[in-house]
């Protein structure tokens, strides 16, 4: 289902209503330096999924920048379930929430006592198609040169989109970062590779962000029984994977079956998504109805 996000349920600064109606001050520190953060909450069923880790991760972000969150637990999750009974006709939802440091005069250096701006808005989801699922992604590598702390879901994306039109330039759906010799994260995603019928990914730190599904795959690994190691994933390792997958908020899991224009993969499977996908997929299927709330 598609709808003009104008029409979208929209919440701005304890005010609910039309995401096209929502006005933010020039002078709001989101605008002028990207001082903010982000998070981007999946809704399957009309139920809120992982939630608690996303907000997890959005306080570590506000800690991060110094920025006080705004809200208490509950208090954010009625905000997130108001928004999605909003849009009462769609079941699968993707909440986007934002918090910048607030409105002051333009300085570069961190003013106090400001009222931090929340916004949050909800739409569709917009899941990948069956056919992209059943031919697999295309990726690119390219050098990251994104700034240091890609561990803070920052509203300061150019890197990312730098980085994500590198893709877009050759027709390819993502881009998979590499910092001095090993694989970081794709521009708006976690890598993964197969190897041996292992699961690899490399390790949280300042490089990276620590992916919500990240901790969900570990999950149905250990339930699956397939070992899953984070480690650092040298750039030559990618082209003899057995298996590259992606996760994010929207792909879930989904695999790449094609890199820098060869296939991945080896022999029969050779360009086609592998074994360990299938099972992380159907697996993340159940966790869908299991784990929302």
């Amino acid at each position: 289902m598609t709808m003009p996000w104008a029409d979208l349920p929209c919440y701005l600064n304890g005010h609910l209503g039309r995401l096209g109606d929502a006005r933010v001050p020039v002078m709001d520190r989101g605008f002028l330096f990207g001082d903010g953060v982000y998070e981007a909450i999946p809704v399957y069923g009309r139920r809120l999924f992982r939630v608690d880790d996303h907000l997890d991760r959005l306080g570590r972000s506000l800690k991060a920048l110094r920025i006080e969150d705004p809200y208490e637990r509950e208090a954010w999750l009625d905000l997130l379930r108001s928004l999605v009974a909003h849009l009462p006709e769609v079941e699968d939802q993707s909440i986007y929430l934002q918090v910048t440091r607030g409105v002051a005069a333009r300085g570069h250096a961190m003013p106090k006592d400001l009222e931090p701006t929340v916004l949050a808005y909800t739409q569709p989801m917009h899941a990948l198609t069956p056919e992209q699922r059943h031919q697999g992604l295309s990726c690119v590598t390219a050098r990251d040169f994104r700034w240091q702390r890609g561990d803070i879901k920052s509203i300061s994306l150019l890197g990312n989109v730098l980085a994500r039109q590198v893709a877009a330039d050759q027709g390819a759906d993502e881009t998979l970062l590499i910092r001095d010799g090993c694989l970081t994260e794709g521009s708006s995603s976690n890598v993964w590779i197969v190897r041996d019928g292992a699961l690899l990914t490399p390790p949280p730190g300042e490089a990276l962000l620590e992916g919500v599904r990240v901790r969900l795959l570990q999950e149905l690994c250990e339930e699956l029984g397939i070992a899953c190691n984070l480690r650092p994933i040298a750039e030559t390792e990618l082209p003899t994977a057995d298996e590259i997958l992606l996760t994010s908020a929207s792909k879930e899991v989904a695999p790449v079956t094609r890199l820098d224009r060869e296939p991945v993969g080896h022999g029969a499977l050779r360009g086609k998504p592998g074994p360990v996908y299938a099972k992380l997929y159907e697996a993340y299927q159940r966790a869908k109805r299991l784990q929302s709330l």
